[in-house]
């Protein structure tokens, strides 16, 4: 799951009244007051140093600055499912915030996000988005619902320290899952921790079983016209789940803390305790900023794909949206920070090293691998202008940068993602909580409550 990309259950509200939604908005008489508009913004994740809020700040000057009818005002905030509902129903929700790609059309139906069609297309660079991600803000009325950004491809992360220690090239990550498999065996004979670690609970255990399913050439939905099926119980979901069992009972390379999520999974390979693990491309950033990791160990390579011509990588990313009781000047204010602040960087040089300047005075992470918001070029093109800054690892992180565009880039589920995810969780946690799991059952039982689902 960007940030953000972490993978979250989207438990809100099937329909919200009037009253609910009225409370979401800050009102046009205190937030236009005085002629100028004020808006309340995601800036930093809970449990984040210092040094990253600071950083946010310094670019809200910048844009204060240039924007003096507009009063920004940035706070701790991050979207998880638990607290989403109660945020929507207390109005807390900031302005503008962002939401996975995948929860963006239910949030849409649920009338719970503005319509910025208007706000986005009067963007220079409205007409150049790759239209695979801008499909992610839109409706299937191509009507626009927020500023996609921070796209992703899923990599393996490896801790290059205990590679080292278990006698393998940390320069020679893993190209085949047989390699994956016999790594993470040795790590762990030779260093007593889990060599290979899996996200597990609050649907991320769905979330890493789709892809490693999209990387052995299966799916966990397929769609025809406007009918989306479950197809879990598949040869490729099957493999993946019974190499998880052997690594598990038979190679014991997975360690003893097998319900891990996003954040947890992050501090135990931050902490030296993980051998490998897959997640976003762009998770070093959380890495330094909560998890205090060692630059020194970290490494990041392509998730290795089978030779099904159908194999590929999951791909996903986070869409910028505005509540849904914001005012047209609120909308307005809200595109033209998320522009500045999210988008502009990627397509304007003078925008790109100011935003690099601004986190290099903070020290934080700058050149990231993420994929193209708009086209290779482009994103080529920008990692140009901030070349003196990047600060993160980059030779440690070949193996991504040099591989990822040969890749085949899948999408995650279309229909009630977040539930399949979380049908998906149950599976991986009883495989690897069971040695006499039946894996053929888990996965026909697992369809045929995806197909309620997607049924409904």
């Amino acid at each position: 799951m960007k940030q953000h990309r972490k993978r979250i259950a989207a438990v809100v509200a099937v329909a919200a009244s009037a009253t609910v939604l009225a409370a979401c908005g800050s009102g046009d008489d205190d937030a236009e007051a005085d002629g100028k508009v004020t808006i309340t913004v995601e800036g930093w994740r809970p449990g984040d140093e210092q040094a990253t809020a600071d950083s946010v700040k310094d670019l809200v000057k910048e844009f204060n600055k240039a924007n003096p009818d507009i009063v920004v005002e940035p706070k701790e905030w991050e979207w998880k499912a638990e607290t989403f509902p109660a945020q929507l129903a207390g109005g807390t929700l900031p302005t503008t915030f962002r939401v996975p790609f995948t929860d963006t059309l239910g949030l849409v139906q649920r009338k719970q996000i503005a319509d910025v069609t208007e706000q986005v297309e009067a963007l220079p660079y409205a007409d150049s988005f790759n239209e695979s991600v801008l499909a992610a803000a839109q409706d299937a009325d191509g009507n626009i619902y927020g500023l996609p950004s921070d796209v992703y491809g899923m990599g393996l992360h490896y801790n290059r320290q205990l590679f080292e220690e278990a006698g393998l090239d940390p320069d020679k990550p893993p190209t085949t899952w047989d390699e994956v498999q016999a790594y993470a065996k040795q790590i762990t004979d030779e260093t007593g921790q889990p060599g290979y670690a899996q996200m597990t609970k609050d649907n991320t255990g769905g979330w890493l079983l789709t892809t490693l399913t999209y990387a052995h050439g299966g799916r966990i939905e397929e769609t025809d016209g406007d009918t989306t099926k479950a197809v879990i119980d598949n040869p490729e979901t099957a493999e993946v789940l019974q190499r998880l069992h052997e690594m598990r009972w038979d190679d014991k390379s997975m360690g003893s803390n097998l319900l891990l999520d996003w954040a947890g999974i992050n501090q135990a390979f931050a902490a030296g305790k993980v051998g490998m693990y897959v997640g976003g491309s762009d998770v070093y950033n959380a890495l330094v900023t909560t998890n205090s990791v060692d630059p020194d160990t970290y490494g990041l390579t392509i998730v290795p794909l089978t030779d099904s011509p159908d194999a590929g990588i999951l791909g996903g990313g986070s869409v910028s949206v505005v509540n849904a009781k914001a005012s047209k000047a609120e909308k307005e204010a809200a595109v033209k920070w998320n522009d500045f602040f999210r988008v502009r960087k990627l397509v304007e040089e003078d925008a790109a090293v100011l935003d690099a300047k601004t986190l290099a005075a903070s020290d934080q992470p700058i050149g990231t691998p993420l994929l193209p918001v708009f086209d290779e070029e482009t994103w080529k093109q920008q990692r140009e202008w901030i070349a003196d800054y990047i600060n993160v690892p980059v030779d440690q992180m070949t193996g991504f940068t040099d591989n990822i565009f040969g890749q085949n880039l899948v999408a995650e589920p279309p229909s009630h993602t977040q539930e399949v995810y979380g049908v998906l969780d149950a599976v991986v946690q009883k495989v690897l909580s069971d040695e006499n799991a039946d894996i053929a059952e888990l996965l026909s039982t697992a369809n045929g409550e995806a197909e309620r689902i997607l049924a409904q």
